[in-house]
């Protein structure tokens, strides 16, 4: 992602936290040196939206969320994905290891069938932010 970005001309930081502990002083530091984050799909930032969210909204930092969950506690926008969907295909492909159909060291990564471009209405509202027409608002 970071490449894609500054390839567009954005400049690009990495900010790395190793537990809940020091996500505070990290996502402050962020915060205070960047226009938008993104938090991608993490189990400490999810566990902990409600910290990221505190010091992002007041500080009008706009956070992208890697998944509707985090979206949903800190994020202004992500690209969601459908984890039932996500759990069929990964059904699909248990099945051929076990009728033998496929051996599992050869078999290609597959990634979810499909998105969809959703948006957290309340912190959208609070940051100002104008959500485009092909936006879900999330829990509709």
């Amino acid at each position: 992602m970071k490449a894609a970005l500054e390839e567009l001309g954005y400049t690009c930081e990495y900010y790395a936290f190793s537990d809940s502990n020091d996500l505070s002083t990290i996502a402050t530091k962020a915060a205070s040196e960047s226009d938008v984050l993104y938090a991608p799909t993490d189990n400490t930032a999810a566990s902990n939206t409600e910290i990221i969210n505190n010091i992002c909204q007041p500080a009008g930092i706009p956070v992208i969320a890697g998944e509707e969950g985090i979206c949903s506690g800190c994020g202004v926008a992500t690209l969601s994905i459908s984890y039932y969907d996500l759990g069929v295909a990964t059904g699909k492909m248990a099945v051929k290891i076990l009728n033998g159909e496929s051996n599992i060291s050869e078999m290609p990564i597959e990634y979810a069938p499909q998105f969809t471009k959703k948006y957290n209405p309340t912190i959208c509202e609070a940051l100002g932010i104008e959500v485009p027409s092909d936006y879900v608002a999330i829990g509709e």
